[in-house]
């Protein structure tokens, strides 16, 4: 009894898991015509707007389906003749007569007799189970118009029960899952597991990247065990990761309706398909239900030449502040993506001095084989007079977005080879280090060219003798970030001296905790508690910085605090601040410190009184839902009140990733002499030297010197200007993100986001030693573009949307000491000025004709400026700098 229960139970499960009467496929009747009517849709728009104002199009057509043959072993094989007849395109919204690019053009005139034909010419399915097993069609047939039948074909593929299955249609290889209730089936198609042939890529870092969301979700009706309607629906949403509010969507819809059931043409008679389909039309071919590539040929577009001749203004130096340049460099470097070789070299080798920088970062970044072999084959590395665009090529390559593996492929064959100036040498050693970087962080580790250049950065320092050696493939280390340097990078930063110990602890500092080891803490220990050997303050604070940013344990953290009191006295208010500023920014340490903190021999008046002028403090600079930013600011002063080190990062992130957008230090040694001060201990023997190393969009690039020796000091100060010196400027592809998306109505469409900077980071030092007083001040200077473009295209006829963002901003750093007395008197300064930020949206379509539709609105509007408050200690010395500064000369020598 139990047994048949169970059995009955079975039984009844399986019949509501499928629809009534059927286990299999579909299956049509002979002798008959079931005539449908059938529409496809396509909408693009903003992601939360309304469809009703969306650009787009409908294609209607009625759709006539018989049987032509069922196979007489197995009922479930058959044969269906589709053919699309009264074709119709029009808007897919209503719209006024002035507005309706369709007014007044007929099918034929719209879409051209050759594909109209095409189009309606039938076509065979053998559907097998209710699966499509072939597609016949003719074989020459335009890609546009096959493909919108393979989307109505790909509509008669279902099962009748419910499960997982794997299909293919004109989507591709897709998962797909199954929901039969009664006479309703319900398909959803996992879009992102769809295997198909496309084009596309993605920014490097999630930031600056775009997200995208698809889904797809058919709902067929049956009646008389076939079909009675289909509607179909897709849904891509695009989103910058950046700023979520911009970004694109776009629906496409089919939907089939059964009109009428007429009579038919009679069945074929035959055993096999391939004789029934020769009997039909010998001209059938079998083809793949997958979508095939296609685009349509732009033939109005201007040359390359051309549009460089239209933008060609907005490049000049003195005009890359301004998001016109940024506008036309990404621009351009859409255009040179489409151009060949020779076409690129003409440009380059036609073009004056001063706009050939601008050239070469636009060329490179474009990021084609064409223009990486046309910018080797222009540059000489061997002519030192072209030293400037030989750094800008080889900056753009480390800013490159998606570099290939020919990228450093081709940077590690020149490195080998003759290089005319020395720093070009160096530059290029350390952009081999970001490539080697983002090519692993793309899981390209194992390709020849990473493991060749990682082999040799490796090898030639642990050879290297000479300090700039050892200082040049420490920096292309401290981009490249190899798990396997590391043991390397303790070894320098533990055992050797100044600035070579220095590179090497900062170069740790920006590993992820995650591989920060034990050796590696233990040696960051040793470090800063000077267990083996007396180091510089700059490594110990670096090393302090280290342990407290990965993960420390209460001792670590008790013998740091410990050591507070008995450090030098800048130092000890350095670390003071340090510690400080993790609690007041709930860094992840602060939990712990405070902990340790409720120990009093760690937590005393005695060693948190000290007085001193360094500093560190972290604030916000934004805070949004999609994004947040944050500055750094901490300048560390030697005992004798001259700067040490001065330190301003900005980091971008969000909940998944960070940005090190930039970081600007400037370093100062050797200079206690120029005042007659006494040096720090274990900074007794450091020659004079001041310096400035810049990280920009997480890549570090060579560091610039102000003056390097006592007697360049004395020149430099003797003649100075006081104007800043250029760390870097150019311009600089950062959002990068392209992709085909096929809609399963036929279309194909392709969304683009690109994003670019011009950018001026410089900075100076200023000395008056009558006055007893010095400024340093790092200024950036940046013009923002990002342009978003979401078209699809028909071939006949086009629809998309345009999103642009463009802004123009300042930030300014400022750091005043004045040293003659004690506590001497430090001001932070950072500023940033108003800023204009527009934004604009423009929806279209349009006809090969020319006729077009286009909707534009847009908001302009002005960012207040800022003054960051920093904190309320230095509000206090800036009040007492300026109301001195107002009784003294300002002459500066």
């Amino acid at each position: 009894m139990i047994l048949l229960t169970v059995l009955f139970l079975c039984i009844i499960s399986t019949y509501s898991a499928s629809v009534k009467g059927h286990t299999t496929g579909p299956s049509l009747n002979n002798d008959k015509l079931y005539k449908f009517a059938y529409s496809a849709e396509v909408y693009v728009d903003q992601v939360k707007a309304s469809l009703q104002k969306s650009a787009g199009y409908r294609i209607s057509s009625g759709v006539d389906v018989n049987l032509l043959w069922r196979n007489p072993d197995n009922d479930d094989d058959q044969l269906i003749k589709i053919m699309v007849r009264d074709v119709q395109v029009e808007n897919v919204n209503e719209r006024p007569a002035a507005k309706n690019i369709f007014k007044g053009k007929s099918t034929e005139k719209i879409i051209g007799k050759e594909y109209l034909e095409a189009l309606q010419r039938p076509i065979v399915l053998e559907l097998v189970r209710g699966k499509v097993k072939t597609f016949y069609s003719y074989q020459n047939e335009p890609g546009f118009t096959q493909n919108i039948k393979r989307g109505l074909a790909s509509l008669f593929q279902l099962q009748l029960h419910s499960g997982a299955a794997c299909e293919v249609d004109i989507s591709g290889k897709c998962n797909t899952t199954y929901h039969v209730r009664q006479d309703q089936v319900t398909k959803i198609k996992a879009l992102d597991s769809c295997e198909i042939e496309k084009e596309g890529f993605t920014s490097h870092n999630q930031i600056l990247d775009v997200s995208t969301k698809a889904t797809s979700a058919t709902i067929y009706v049956l009646e008389d065990s076939f079909i009675k309607s289909i509607k179909a629906e897709e849904n891509y949403v695009l989103l910058l990761n950046s700023r979520r509010k911009t970004g694109a969507k776009i629906v496409s819809k089919q939907k089939l309706e059964l009109k009428s059931v007429q009579a038919g043409p009679g069945l074929i008679a035959g055993k096999e398909v391939a004789s029934v389909i020769k009997t039909l039309d010998s001209s059938y071919v079998a083809v793949s239900l997958v979508a095939e590539p296609v685009k349509s040929e732009c033939k109005k577009c201007p040359s390359l030449s051309e549009h460089w001749q239209s933008i060609r203004e907005h490049m000049y130096p003195e005009k890359l502040s301004k998001a016109e340049a940024a506008r036309s460099f990404l621009s351009f470097i859409q255009n040179i993506r489409k151009a060949t070789k020779e076409e690129i070299l003409q440009i380059i080798r036609s073009e004056n001095k001063e706009l050939l920088p601008q050239v070469v970062d636009a060329v490179t970044s474009a990021q084609t084989p064409a223009s990486l072999e046309a910018i080797l084959e222009f540059l000489d590395f061997k002519d030192a007079s072209t030293s400037t665009l030989q750094e800008r090529f080889l900056y753009a390559c480390g800013f490159a977005s998606h570099p290939s593996e020919m990228f450093l492929k081709s940077l590690t064959a020149k490195f080998k080879g003759d290089i005319a100036n020395e720093e070009i040498r160096e530059t290029l050693v350390i952009v081999m280090g970001a490539l080697i970087r983002k090519l692993c962080d793309k899981e390209g580790c194992k390709l020849p060219a990473v493991v060749e250049a990682k082999r040799l950065i490796l090898s030639r320092l642990e050879k290297a003798k000479k300090d700039d050696n050892v200082r040049m493939y420490l920096l292309a280390l401290k981009n490249a970030l190899l798990p396997e340097a590391i043991p390397l990078l303790l070894k320098y930063a533990e055992s050797e001296e100044g600035p070579i110990s220095n590179l090497a602890a900062t170069a740790l500092q920006r590993y992820d905790p995650s591989f920060l080891t034990k050796e590696v803490k233990e040696t960051m220990n040793r470090i800063y508690h000077q267990n083996r050997k007396v180091h510089e303050k700059t490594v110990r604070t670096t090393a302090a910085a280290i342990i407290l940013n990965s993960n420390p344990s209460y001792m670590e953290v008790k013998n740091i605090l410990l050591s507070i009191g008995e450090l030098p006295l800048e130092m000890n208010k350095y670390m003071l601040s340090m510690i400080q500023d993790i609690l007041h920014f709930e860094m992840p340490s602060s939990k712990t410190v405070r902990q340790v903190l409720k120990d009093m021999r760690a937590h005393n008046y005695d060693c948190f009184s000290k007085m001193g002028s360094s500093s560190a403090y972290s604030g916000y600079i934004t805070r949004g839902p999609d994004v947040s930013s944050t500055y750094s600011l901490d300048i560390l002063y030697s005992g004798s009140g001259i700067l040490r080190r001065s330190n301003m990062n900005i980091h971008i992130f969000n909940r998944n990733a960070e940005l090190h957008a930039s970081q600007v230090v400037i370093e100062a040694q050797g200079l206690e002499s120029i005042i007659a001060a006494t040096p720090d201990e274990g900074e007794e023997n450091l020659d004079s030297f001041a310096g400035m190393s810049a990280i920009l969009f997480d890549v570090q690039l060579r560091p610039v010197t102000f003056f390097q020796g006592y007697g360049d000091l004395m020149s430099k100060m003797l003649s100075a200007t006081g104007d800043p010196i250029n760390v870097v400027k150019g311009l600089i592809l950062l959002t990068d993100y392209s992709q085909e998306i096929q809609l399963q109505s036929g279309p194909r469409a392709s969304t683009e986001f690109l994003g670019g900077l011009a950018i001026d980071i410089s900075g100076g030092m200023e000395f008056s030693l009558w006055y007893r007083e010095s400024k340093t001040s790092v200024k950036n200077r940046v013009a923002m573009f990002l342009a978003g473009n979401t078209e699809v295209d028909s071939f006949f006829v086009k629809t998309g949307m345009e999103t642009t963002l463009e802004a123009e901003t300042m930030l300014d750093f400022i750091s005043t000491v004045q040293f003659s007395q004690y506590p001497f008197l430090v001001c932070m300064q950072m500023d940033r000025v108003e800023s204009p930020f527009r934004r604009y949206v423009t929806k279209y379509e349009s006809l090969p004709s020319g006729r077009r539709y286009t909707a534009r609105r847009g908001k302009a509007e002005l960012l207040a400026g800022n003054e960051y408050p920093l904190h309320q200690e230095n509000s206090n010395m800036c009040r007492k700098v300026f109301s001195t500064a107002s009784d003294s000369s300002s002459s500066w020598f």
